[in-house]
């Protein structure tokens, strides 16, 4: 391929945004002398259960500890099933098999990425305990069918909202409602705390397995009075963290409208029928926008997507892939999941290609994100 310079600094296709306040936040925890958990982690989950409307909030590491100490709570394990979706970054399924339980794997829109609610409806078997879907892209599933099926078979739901903090359904904040809801703060998601993630919801008794879980399944009692309930991990998010996660969620809804109007901009200049790619679902005002992720007509095409790839690399133009199909990874082929079960989950990981989308970005910067791919596209065509 062209292995010209950029004549333009890197376009990454994400970088966070963290602003001098968040810095100097950072630094005086550093100076304070309490780094892991303490006051500001503390802080962090009153912050986020404000701004999911009062509910409970526990933070971790990440969002994959998120969702297998989820599963934990729920009692979910060895001999339950639990359906998702065969899209998704592979953490997802991976947590239902390290607590011992078998995904079960459903097809998704082809334009939506989200679960199919009529292949869950026909996966169901009286295994079957929890529905974890994954709100795409940001984009939230069809919550009130998703919760009607699990109120009419007594299952819980464990939501995969990693890509969803800030959205919406129906004016209802994701996290707000619903089962369990686990959240990531990643530094290429809506907001970060470098690493971390949270869980929204859950009972008394499934919070307490949370913090269980995510310290070493330990308690403390009088003045030095320990003991262990049970094997637990160590998931505790740190003040530092937690500092650059407060900073972050003061300008989350700023962040989340720039989103929506970087994308609105991709939308205007590849609106017509002779768009050289095929666009994500749009969705509404709901929508947070976490990624965009268009699909290539390679069928149609003299290149690959790794040459796509290259030639936007060449441009100045960082790509990505969110995500491969789940169930043709080998940990999954080995369980008996093979090729064209599930079709837009297939389609879609031969074909997607993640653009820049960040709230730094400028409208310019998208323009030349669509001229640049639909100059290599053009050039491109069988």
């Amino acid at each position: 391929m062209n292995d010209a310079k950029p004549a333009q600094p890197l376009l990454p296709f994400t970088r966070p945004t963290i602003d001098e306040e968040t810095i100097a936040e950072v630094v005086a925890v550093l100076r304070s002398g309490w780094l892991a958990t303490g006051p500001k982690v503390a802080q962090l989950e009153a912050e986020l259960s404000r701004y999911l409307g009062g509910r409970p909030v526990r933070s971790q590491t990440s969002a994959t500890a998120g969702l297998e100490m989820a599963l934990l709570a729920c009692g979910i394990g060895p001999g339950d099933e639990v359906i998702t979706p065969a899209l998704s970054f592979v953490a997802t399924a991976n947590v239902i098999m390290r607590v011992g339980a078998r995904p079960i794997f459903v097809d998704v829109g082809l334009d939506s990425r989200n679960i199919d609610f009529d292949q869950v409806e026909a996966a169901l078997t009286p295994r079957t305990r929890a529905i974890m879907p994954v709100h795409f892209a940001g984009l939230p599933v069809d919550m009130e069918r998703l919760y009607a099926i699990a109120q009419r078979r007594g299952l819980r739901v464990i939501e995969d909202a990693a890509h969803a903090i800030g959205s919406a359904w129906r004016g209802k904040r994701i996290g707000s409602f619903g089962d369990l809801v686990c959240f990531s703060f990643h530094p290429n998601k809506n907001i970060t705390t470098i690493e971390g993630g949270a869980i929204s919801g859950g009972s008394p008794e499934e919070l307490k397995a949370i913090e269980l879980h995510r310290w070493h399944g330990q308690v403390k009692f009088g003045t030095d009075g320990f003991d262990t309930l049970l094997p637990g991990g160590k998931c505790n998010l740190s003040d530092v963290a937690a500092a650059v996660g407060l900073g972050q969620l003061r300008h989350l809804e700023a962040f989340n409208a720039r989103r929506r109007e970087l994308v609105a901009r991709y939308f205007e200049l590849w609106g017509g029928d002779d768009a050289p790619l095929r666009l994500p679902e749009r969705g509404d005002e709901g929508h947070s926008w976490h990624v965009f992720t268009p699909l290539l007509p390679l069928p149609r095409l003299r290149i690959s997507r790794g040459e796509f790839m290259e030639a936007m690399k060449a441009r100045g133009i960082g790509v990505g892939v969110h995500y491969p199909a789940i169930h043709l990874f080998s940990c999954y082929r080995a369980l008996g999941y093979r090729e064209g079960q599930f079709p837009n989950a297939e389609r879609i990981g031969r074909e997607t290609v993640t653009l820049p989308l960040f709230p730094a970005m400028q409208l310019a910067d998208v323009e030349r994100v669509v001229q640049a791919a639909t100059d290599i596209l053009h050039g491109a065509r069988k």
